[in-house]
């Protein structure tokens, strides 16, 4: 859900969210086969699972994309940004002409307190890892393809995943 901007002169402060949202990881067994530093995403169980050794992965709950957006296939992190702004892809801007060419970082940003952009063959998919200012919608069927993590998971994530590193999207 994307926070409408306040309107000037109209109070707003209680639409501002007032924490990162809930802590979502926990540590679980999983043979997984692939290096420590991989992100396993499943869509079907909602989880990203960040791979920590042989048997063990730290697992967050995702909200995912919804029917007619779901997407699978192995990327790579081809980016990492602290408090993006967010524009939205062009074709998103078609299906939507109500939304802004560009958001700034802040309270009503999609994005929330970080992204981690995937990249397929060099080129930016336009898929994102990211953060939420809506904790709720964390664990649904929400977005357009990205995968939203309450921003104190993303936050976490973000500093421990690094550029270059896999995502396998099943």
């Amino acid at each position: 859900m994307l926070l409408s901007a306040p309107i000037p002169g109209e109070a707003y402060a209680d639409s501002v969210p007032r924490t990162h949202g809930p802590v979502t990881k926990r540590i679980v067994e999983r043979q997984t086969g692939e290096a420590p530093g991989t992100i396993l995403i499943s869509h079907a169980a909602r989880a990203l699972d960040f791979v920590l050794g042989p048997q063990k992965v730290a697992r967050y709950s995702i909200g995912v994309a919804r029917d007619g957006f779901v997407w699978s296939g192995t990327v790579r992190v081809g980016a990492k940004a602290e408090w993006p702004d967010w524009r939205p892809p062009a074709e998103m801007r078609r299906r939507d002409p109500s939304l802004p060419e560009m958001v700034p970082a802040g309270p009503y940003n999609p994005l929330g307190a970080r992204a981690i952009y995937l990249f397929k063959n060099g080129k930016d998919t336009l898929y994102r890892i990211h953060g939420t200012n809506d904790a709720p919608s964390v664990g649904g069927f929400v977005s357009s393809g990205c995968f939203r993590m309450t921003n104190a998971d993303v936050m976490e994530l973000y500093r421990n995943v690094p550029i270059g590193a896999k995502v396998v999207v099943e």
